[in-house]
């Protein structure tokens, strides 16, 4: 394998001496070029101190198994319009002006050794990439990308693009500090934003420019809120009445629009993990359906007594089930605020009736939900709420989600269940306050010194809250910042957690932010007090 290969060209370049040449040439003279300009940063590379012309007409072969993919050609396709969107404008005069025909690298060949697109938690993401001059005698010369899985081949395509700089001068894509050997794979599996779609509707075409900034980032999860108290945007074919709780007719996804979105994000390697947060959180199920109230007066939690709550959650898990392929699903928990059961006569009764608290029907709820969640063949995930109230009674399955503050993963791993790090003192996007560098030194792992025990933390979250963010910012709430946790999720924790951030990261995430710019992502300016605030004066992206 060419891994193999890699491998040795890695021990015999880590030995020589290269000089390290800016990645940008000309217009941002501030670029460090002791740097390395990519985002995720890789787990392993090396450089050297050449500049390699790319191919405008730039043709993609493939071999392996899974070479053939439809996922990897569509990517490549998105990936080519990236890289050289400035080409087709200047093409018609490069004719005139004698440009050279002959350039460095012309193809990419793509190794995908799996042709299994299967994507469930824990799919293969690594991928090695090699960059070279071909000069006709090297075995390995040129751009070749090899990973397991088509997976790894996107994340693989998203490190080349990022490697591929536009020379304003020679009008030609070029890729600095050549050779490039570079074998990665991600941290942790799980590596999540979490999307609010129920405080404030977003449009279809709004999501599907989030999950693609998400790739830009390796990011592999979207986590979507859709539903809450305010609203009930989903279609639900058992119980159409549900969407009745959206604000409006107009804001509403058809069962259409959510598999579109599902379908959307798994050709860029990220699943969807949807969300019905219960028993609290759901008084917009009542605008269809007011018998799920306990009464006019007592919207939420859902009522704990009858069996048509219980018969309403599994028409909706059935009819979700068909559209979410994604093992996990998330059924919420949280601020449950059962004062109002214990005030609603028949409520009292019933749990008088069965000598329980309200303490008691709160997790008799949740528990219930996720004996209708398993057998529909999904792995439950709860926020902290629950594992805080009654830990000894959840299902051993459950993925505990950490929200409230620091200390819980630590807790959760050590009674052996699995855990998502959501801490949101550092990563609600939503806490405009927060500022990157708070977000990119929280650590999942902090307080886990058992190596078992880390392995059951499956990674993080950054969570967009909806409360105070719609079309008009949303992605300016979302990035960078959302980036600063994405490299924390991804890249080796030694090779990121050493020296002074404001040398070794900020330059580099504020290089990323202006390619996300430059991608037609709105990312705020970084160093702003208040995150999705706009530039105070004048002033260069890179420098923001």
């Amino acid at each position: 394998m060419l891994v193999d290969l890699f491998k040795s060209l890695f021990l015999i370049l880590a030995l020589a001496p290269c000089l390290y040449r800016t990645l940008v040439l000309g217009s941002v003279p501030e670029i460090n070029g002791s740097l390395t300009y990519l985002w995720p940063l890789p787990s392993e590379f090396t450089f050297g101190n050449d500049t390699l012309s790319v191919d405008p007409s730039l043709s993609l072969t493939f071999g392996g198994k899974g070479g053939s993919s439809g996922i990897l050609s569509a990517a490549f396709d998105r990936y080519r319009a990236i890289v050289f969107k400035h080409s087709d404008v200047f093409s018609i005069f490069s004719r005139f002006r004698g440009r050279r025909s002959v350039y460095d690298i012309s193809e990419l060949n793509v190794i995908v050794h799996s042709d299994s697109e299967e994507l469930q938690l824990g799919v293969d993401e690594s991928y090695s990439l090699f960059i070279a001059k071909n000069d006709g005698q090297s075995i390995i010369g040129g751009a070749t990308i090899e990973a397991n899985t088509v997976y790894g081949a996107l994340r693989g395509l998203e490190t080349f693009s990022q490697l591929c700089a536009f020379d304003y001068g020679t009008k030609s894509v070029q890729v600095y500090k050549a050779p490039w050997y570079i074998l990665d794979k991600p941290r942790f599996p799980y590596r999540g934003l979490l999307l609010d779609t129920s405080r404030h509707f977003l449009p279809v075409d709004v999501i599907k420019q989030i999950i693609e900034s998400m790739s830009y980032t390796k990011l592999n999860v979207l986590h979507w809120h859709i539903i809450d108290e305010q609203s009930f945007p989903l279609e639900v074919p058992t119980y159409p009445n549900l969407w009745q709780g959206s604000y409006t007719k107009w804001e509403r996804y058809t069962v259409e629009d959510a598999y579109e979105i599902v379908n959307f994000a798994k050709i860029r390697g990220i699943n969807v993990m949807a969300e019905v947060d219960i028993p609290g959180h759901a008084e917009s199920w009542g605008a269809g359906y007011p018998d799920l109230w306990p009464s006019p007066s007592c919207r939420e939690p859902l009522d704990v007594t009858k069996n048509f709550s219980f018969d309403v959650i599994s028409g909706i898990l059935t009819d979700m089930r068909k559209i979410f392929p994604f093992e996990l699903f998330h059924l919420g928990g949280d601020e449950v605020n059962t004062d109002c059961w214990s005030s609603t006569p028949h409520v009292k009764q019933w749990l008088q009736d069965r000598n329980m608290t309200t303490k008691d029907a709160y997790q008799y709820f949740v528990l219930k939900a996720q004996e209708i969640a398993i057998s529909k063949s999904w792995t439950p995930v709860n926020w902290e709420e629950t594992f805080n109230t009654f830990a000894a009674n959840l299902n051993p399955q459950t993925v505990v989600h950490n929200w409230l503050g620091p200390g819980v993963c630590p807790k959760a791993v050590a009674k052996g269940f699995r855990c998502i790090f959501s801490n949101q003192g550092v990563w609600y996007l939503d806490h405009l306050d927060v500022t990157w560098d708070r977000v990119y030194t929280a650590e999942p792992l902090e307080g886990i010194n058992d190596v078992h025990k880390q392995e059951l933390v499956l990674g993080g979250e950054v969570c967009m809250w909806g409360e105070t963010a719609d079309t008009s910012v949303v992605q300016q709430t979302i990035w960078p910042r959302a980036a600063a946790a994405a490299e924390r999720l991804w890249s080796r924790r030694e090779a990121i957690s050493t020296g002074n951030i404001n040398s070794t990261a900020l330059p580099r995430l504020q290089y990323f932010r202006c390619l996300l710019n430059r991608r037609g992502v709105q990312a705020a300016p970084i160093t702003n007090k208040y995150a999705r605030t706009p530039p105070i004066g004048p002033g260069s992206c890179y420098d923001q």
